[in-house]
């Protein structure tokens, strides 16, 4: 036991409470240690409280002194308690501890409920109530932008068309000439040894416009413009241009993703009537050279099979992916918070959650349709 001086750290021990007073600092750690350590000494219960109410200072050496302590008295079997203290210490205790107060040691296991409730509860809260929460704004900005024309930016659905539609109506074309071409070919010899040849023609067009054109279009859309959308928002996010947006009173819903919006709505449809066109091309090709059948009668057919309600369900179905795919693309960019490393991260996350969703509607709307 050591009495009180000025400007010295004392510690008095009684009934397993060291009470400490004064200033613990680095200047002061030599003389503190020893006689902490001195009363510890002293100290044969197996709990103890280090009281801090008459501590008038302690710095980053001085909170390392007391854990150390702790953990020492700890692996001894002592339950050691730090009570008291002025906020400011407090606070630097908090700053400079090892570890929080809060967290339980011991044997206690998470029952499976409790695991499965609390993965239920991140996911939701996570994933799920944001994604809807920016769906929202999303939906709410788009449509009102309509009738407020002159606050959006001159030229910006333009770029957006361009580059979500325009560009890729090579790869979209490409792709489905040659499924539909794959298509046709694969079933080219079963429906030969039944003598249904003309049936080449119904199965092309009824697959081409009702499934396999907007499916195969959302999901190249999806790998092209939703990683692109991912990438950009989340390389703002990381230069923090979204703040500097917010800092200039504008939303950066409105300023960046409207425009993306708009210009896939639009675009969408037109890529999925392309990509029908050339899907039954690719199955007129296989009819005219594996089955014998002319383009005038391939034609002529197709007019039969051909119905209007399969384009008006491609159509929808463009639209909802095309909403999906920007979502989804915005939503992930959006969850960057620091790190440039993260941006080729959310960037594969947005292209798989978004083709994956694509998937799920299309088998949901196919439920509705059909």
């Amino acid at each position: 036991m050591t009495g009180k001086e000025k400007n010295n750290t004392s510690c008095i021990l009684e009934n397993s409470v060291l009470k400490l007073y004064g200033e613990l600092t680095i200047m002061e750690l030599n003389k503190s240690l020893y006689d902490i350590d001195k009363a510890l000494g002293e100290c044969m219960d197996t709990n103890l409280v280090f009281d801090l109410e008459n501590l008038t200072f302690i710095d980053s050496a001085g909170v390392t002194a007391l854990y150390y302590f702790k953990d020492k008295l700890t692996a001894k079997g002592v339950n050691v308690e730090i009570r008291g203290g002025a906020q400011d210490i407090n606070r630097k205790l908090e700053l400079f501890g090892t570890e929080p107060e809060n967290i339980q040691k011991g044997s206690d296991k998470t029952g499976l409920f409790e695991k499965l409730g609390s993965g239920v509860s991140y996911v939701f809260n996570e994933f799920i109530a944001g994604f809807f929460q920016l769906a929202a704004d999303i939906t709410y900005w788009s449509v009102s932008d309509l009738f407020r024309r002159h606050t959006s930016r001159k030229g910006e659905f333009i770029n957006q068309a361009v580059l979500i539609g325009v560009n890729a109506v090579l790869i979209v074309g490409a792709m489905t000439f040659i499924i539909g071409l794959v298509l046709a070919l694969q079933s080219a010899a079963q429906l030969r040894s039944f003598g249904a040849n003309i049936y080449i023609v119904d199965l092309t067009v009824i697959a081409m416009m009702s499934e396999m054109g907007p499916l195969i279009t959302a999901i190249m859309v999806a790998g092209r413009s939703g990683s692109s959308i991912a990438a950009e928002i989340a390389t703002m996010k990381v230069t923090s241009e979204t703040d500097a947006l917010r800092t200039m009173g504008l939303n950066p819903v409105r300023f960046v993703i409207v425009p993306k919006m708009h210009g896939a709505l639009i675009t969408l449809p037109f890529l999925t009537i392309i990509a029908d066109m050339c899907g039954i091309g690719g199955g007129l090709v296989i009819a005219v050279t594996s089955l014998d059948i002319s383009p005038l009668v391939f034609i002529h057919r197709m007019q039969e099979a051909f119905l209007m309600r399969d384009i008006l369900f491609g159509v929808i179905k463009s639209l909802v992916f095309a909403y999906i795919i920007v979502v989804t693309g915005s939503y992930f960019g959006f969850r960057v918070k620091q790190g440039a490393d993260l941006v080729g991260k959310v960037t594969t996350q947005a292209v798989v959650v978004a083709i994956s969703l694509v998937i799920i509607a299309d088998s949901i709307m196919g439920l509705i349709f059909y």
